[in-house]
């Protein structure tokens, strides 16, 4: 009886931590769209997601000791599972960092997890997996080589980026609690110190089921947004961004002299479970921009939009010795593929906006969360919602 208590007040403690952050359908956003169980892209089977996370400190910014505000997110393909995916990339605007990409284009394949963090901790991150496939065993060779994924956005108007917080026990952190299921979004992992479209910003993530003939399949998306004009933010074709223009800016009395409204970057993940070669995940990829745009990101000169797209499907696709046989989806029938990641895209960054929480950083910098509220006001006054 006891036991069976604590177990209650546990799921009671997980639900409540869960309604605290709330996502963009529960306030009421309409979407186009059906969503996977829990509308991440954990939907799509064996893709696990974790965190690490950092937060402390407040006011002057002392290089070397915070405020810290960032953190690091490690998405696992097929888990803890090393069988490598067919994978492709694509750049919207190149101001920003993706490592291993090369190799990708040139082999077809992702052979490791991706990285998602800081502008600055992109070298360190890096460094760490290679450590954790040592100390996992997740290579059985003696002798083996890879090219980590470890991609970036700016987090340096909120967090000490040049103390160079994250360390190696993130990156593990980050790997080892990769998980399945529910998702936190908003101020986590390394989507903790970013902003968007005028408002906080940071992690999201949605999914899309579509079918096609009689198989059904999966699009997940993850996010970390930190880009756009909030003069350009828009919600179900309603101008968030010139209605709100006067409300919640950002507080930036650090900001350098040449930073841009626009400046900040974007990093999408978009995984899937049907069967795409590697130049059809490179659609998929390029499409990433359309749901992207919808929200308000028009790919600014001092934006980073860098985008990688995945097939969990033919798990025998990779080779070293033998030949194998793999299934393809035709092109012709891509289509819903095309629109299933706009749709998720488009949710997971309103998704990452709405369960953002407003962040003071270095110097009294601040960047407030998205005002549920008003934004809802808007969508009726537009007639987008009842």
């Amino acid at each position: 009886m006891k036991y069976f208590i604590s177990l209650c007040l546990l799921l009671l403690f997980q639900s409540s931590i869960f309604a605290q952050k709330p996502r963009a359908r529960d306030i009421g956003i309409p979407f186009n769209g059906i969503t996977g169980k829990f509308n991440a892209i954990t939907d799509v089977k064996g893709v696990e997601v974790g965190y690490s996370t950092i937060i402390s400190g407040q006011g002057k910014n002392i290089r070397g000791k915070g405020p810290v505000r960032t953190g690091v997110t490690a998405i696992l393909p097929r888990g803890r599972n090393n069988n490598p995916v067919f994978a492709n990339w694509y750049s919207l605007n190149g101001n920003g960092e993706m490592t291993g990409t090369t190799w990708i284009t040139e082999s077809g394949f992702l052979e490791t997890p991706i990285m998602i963090t800081n502008t600055n901790s992109v070298g360190v991150v890096r460094d760490a997996v290679l450590k954790w496939f040592v100390k996992t065993g997740w290579y059985k060779e003696d002798f083996w080589y890879t090219y980590p994924v470890v991609a970036e956005t700016y987090d340096g108007f909120l967090n000490d980026i040049y103390g160079f917080h994250i360390k190696e026990n993130n990156a593990y952190e980050a790997l080892d609690s990769a998980k399945t299921g529910l998702l936190k979004e908003g101020n986590v992992g390394g989507g903790t110190g970013m902003m968007c479209l005028g408002f906080k910003g940071g992690t999201g993530t949605s999914s899309r089921i579509i079918k096609i003939k009689d198989s059904t399949y999966t699009v997940g998306v993850l996010v970390q947004s930190n880009f756009g004009a909030k003069k350009n933010f828009t919600i179900a074709g309603v101008p968030i961004g010139k209605e709100l223009k006067d409300t919640m800016n950002y507080e930036l009395k650090a900001a350098p002299s040449y930073r841009q409204e626009g400046d900040g970057s974007i990093i999408v993940v978009v995984a899937t479970d049907a069967p795409l070669l590697p130049h059809q995940l490179k659609r998929i990829a390029a499409r990433v921009p359309i749901g992207v745009g919808i929200v308000g990101g028009r790919g600014e000169n001092g934006s980073g939009d860098i985008f990688i797209a995945f097939s969990t499907a033919n798990p025998s696709a990779f080779q070293r010795k033998d030949f194998t046989r793999v299934d393809e989806l035709p092109n012709d029938l891509i289509n819903p593929l095309f629109d299933a990641t706009v749709q998720a895209v488009e949710e997971a960054i309103i998704n990452a906006m709405v369960a953002a929480e407003t962040t003071e950083g270095i110097n009294g910098n601040k960047a407030y969360a998205l005002p549920h509220n008003l934004v809802i006001d808007l969508l009726k006054k537009y007639n987008r919602i009842k």
